[in-house]
């Protein structure tokens, strides 16, 4: 498995559900990636992000399994002075 991808064991819809009461959809907006047959994803978009941490979350249906990818931010560089 890749790095920050996780399979999910409840279905696309539960895990919808899931992330809607975890990350209220007025705070955390969602936006459809892709909708075709066999293929379902939301991304959810962290504003709260600080470098190194989520920015934000694809949710995703493929081939009958959910999945998560988390997007982390850069962390930032220290400039040299």
């Amino acid at each position: 498995m890749e790095a920050n991808r996780y399979r999910v064991e409840k279905s696309y819809e539960e895990t919808l559900k899931f992330y809607k009461a975890v990350y209220p959809p007025g705070r955390y907006p969602r936006k459809a990636i892709v909708n075709q047959p066999g293929v379902k994803a939301v991304h959810i978009v962290n504003p709260e992000s600080k470098p190194g941490g989520w920015e934000g979350l694809n949710v995703y249906e493929l081939n009958g399994e959910t999945r998560v990818f988390v997007l982390v931010s850069p962390k930032e560089k220290k400039s040299r002075r």
